[in-house]
């Protein structure tokens, strides 16, 4: 009897331990989930909120921002934020509104990689200026370039004594933009167009163009070039030196020889205090012929030595022409090249006058037309 009453009652103790066990076990699942949904809930809004930012990038320069919600307080609950009332604050990014600075570009090289060396010149093709403009896409209105790669030493002006040389234009823009863009030379070109037909004079639209080429930009280079002169190696670097230059040493009109030691015509380029050095060059050489003379003269003078190319590389081709009209060898010109000494300080830059007509910029170079005057009437022979 004893026994039977014992067994019961441990029975009844076992099914209220498993009882305690299964309410136990349904507050645990039930509080779990209640957690569970909580949290479900807060990371839909937290990814909510990320993907609305997100879906703002592009607009981010309108006002649009991305949001992030500061969830880093420890133990931290949707339902600790909704019980003490505290709400959700979106935080801004500040955006980054400065644009980093581009790397300093690096010097030019002093002989650069593309240089092609000796060049086929020939002149028998027919040219126009819309089969150069095409050729020559990077470079800029008013015949302007600069090397996108590198830090030239020189800006360069290369400037033409022109009047009724249209066709030789075409073939000099030709064969010198490709040349001196692989010569990586940050340069302009300058047409100086004498108007009328009264008599040439080179060395004074020389002077014009260097004036009207400072007023376009800084350059401190000069390279003056007759336009029917094309070199044949782009070696022949078109830049400045430390003494004066005479580029065109070889033509072929010569034989490819310097005709005599004092040979400054062609092509020559000086740098901005060379050329102020010997005043310019001389305005009272009217007609063909003396003016590189006198110009030889002044740099000598002056205590400056002409430098040159080897003759392998100063190698020019001339574009064959008649004598222009109103261009005829100047007579007084050998009496004139013996009084450089005594002319060069009043005869210059320093007295140049002349009267700008039109400026105007074409794709491939600046043209400028002036009036240079007349020359003085003749001395009657007696």
């Amino acid at each position: 009897m004893t026994r039977l009453m014992l067994g019961r009652t441990l029975e009844r103790i076992c099914k209220g331990v498993l009882l305690l066990c299964l309410l136990h076990f349904l507050i645990m699942m039930i509080l779990y989930f209640d957690v569970y949904s909580q949290r479900f809930d807060l990371f839909s809004r937290f990814n909510n909120g990320r993907n609305g930012s997100r879906s703002n990038v592009s607009g981010a320069g309108s006002g649009h921002h991305y949001y992030y919600y500061n969830l880093s307080r420890p133990n931290a609950t949707l339902a600790s934020y909704l019980a003490t009332g505290e709400q959700l604050v979106p935080s801004v990014q500040p955006e980054n509104t400065q644009t980093p600075s581009p790397k300093p570009l690096p010097p030019c090289p002093e002989s650069p990689p593309g240089l092609v060396g000796r060049l086929l010149i020939e002149f028998s093709s027919q040219m126009t200026m819309e089969r150069v403009q095409k050729e020559n896409p990077n470079v800029t209105e008013g015949g302007r370039y600069t090397p996108p790669d590198c830090r030239p030493r020189w800006k360069v002006a290369i400037i033409i004594p022109f009047r009724h040389r249209e066709n030789h234009l075409k073939y000099w823009l030709h064969y010198l933009h490709p040349i001196l863009r692989r010569q990586k030379i940050d340069y302009g070109i300058y047409i100086i167009n004498q108007l009328g037909e009264d008599t040439f004079n080179r060395a004074k639209l020389l002077n014009v163009g260097y004036t009207e080429a400072l007023k376009d930009a800084e350059y401190d280079c000069f390279i003056f070039s007759d336009v029917d002169l094309i070199p044949m190696d782009d070696r022949n670097l078109y830049h400045c030196y430390d003494q004066p230059r005479h580029f065109a040493i070889a033509m072929d009109k010569f034989g490819f020889r310097l005709p005599y030691a004092g040979y400054f015509g062609g092509v020559s380029g000086l740098s901005k205090k060379q050329f102020l050095k010997i005043n310019g060059f001389p305005n009272e050489y009217w007609g063909w012929g003396g003016e590189d003379d006198d110009i030889y003269n002044r740099i000598t003078l002056n205590g400056m030595k002409v430098s040159r190319p080897d003759v392998r590389i100063g190698r020019y081709r001339m574009i064959k022409h008649e004598r222009d009209k109103h261009n005829e060898p100047n007579p007084q010109r050998f009496n004139k090249i013996q009084n450089t000494k005594n002319t060069m300080k009043k005869d210059g830059i320093s007295s140049l006058t002349y009267r700008l007509v039109q400026v105007k910029k074409y794709p491939l170079y600046t043209n400028i037309s002036v009036e240079i005057g007349k020359p003085p009437p003749r001395p009657i022979k007696g």
